[in-house]
């Protein structure tokens, strides 16, 4: 199916082309990238990783300020312009994220998105900056989060959600349809269970699936005739791969 009046996107190697978690792993890198692709690929439930993985790094204020400024530097092609068309026709738009909170808070205003409009996990800092903790209740920081959220939320149908890892997978039953977007890492087992495969880097596409007829016409008679038009051409290339 295409045509979808909500679409809700995921943030890491989604919306930015980085994962926000490695970024702040510094020195821990290897360890840090392991535990979170173990997690992506759904080989471990992302509640053994994700506390363990903070209590590794224990990123500081100013550290996580930095990976805001880095998810905004790094948002994949025809983020914002998609995000912009989809908010132009009436979409309800969503980032539901397992990322750090202030980092991910900074791609919705990069993107023209409220704040309410994110669900991702808080963290806390002491008074000289230093890390004192997460969000240990956030529904997005332990497997089954996603689809909690999802359903939580009652948003208008039909609903697209897009993402890259197992989470996102996991959250397609709350949904209409799901959108695997392969553009930053390739993971086969959550392409395997998508309804669309994403493959090149753009997310032109995720417009072209989420407008209706009607707002085809509109769309091709705007500043983002464009877009759809990538859009449609990256669709059908993904289709011919798959």
């Amino acid at each position: 199916m295409t045509g979808f009046a909500s679409v809700i996107f995921d943030c890491d190697s989604t919306l930015a082309a980085i994962e926000g978690i490695d970024e702040l792993a510094g020195p821990f890198a290897a360890e840090i990238s392991a535990l979170t692709d173990a997690a992506m690929q759904g080989e471990v439930a992302l509640e053994e990783v994700y506390g363990r993985r903070l209590a590794i790094i224990r990123p500081t204020r100013a550290q996580v300020e930095g990976l805001g400024r880095d998810y905004v530097a790094a948002l994949v092609p025809d983020a914002r312009e998609v995000v912009a068309a989809l908010l132009w026709l009436g979409k309800t738009v969503r980032i539901l994220s397992g990322g750090v909170r202030p980092a991910v808070d900074d791609v919705a205003r990069a993107l023209g998105l409220p704040l309410d409009a994110v669900t991702a996990v808080g963290l806390d800092f002491a008074d000289d900056g230093s890390y004192a903790g997460y969000e240990t209740a956030s529904p997005v920081a332990r497997s089954g989060g996603k689809t909690e959220v999802i359903r939580g939320w009652n948003l208008p149908r039909p609903s697209l959600l897009v993402g890259d890892g197992a989470t996102d997978l996991e959250a397609r039953p709350a949904v209409d349809a799901f959108a695997a977007y392969m553009g930053v890492a390739f993971r086969p087992a959550v392409a395997a269970g998508a309804d669309f495969v994403l493959r090149g880097r753009s997310l032109a596409p995720v417009l072209a699936l989420a407008a209706t007829a009607a707002d085809r016409e509109r769309l091709r008679a705007s500043e983002w005739a464009a877009v759809l038009g990538r859009g449609d051409a990256d669709l059908a290339a993904s289709a011919a791969a798959r």
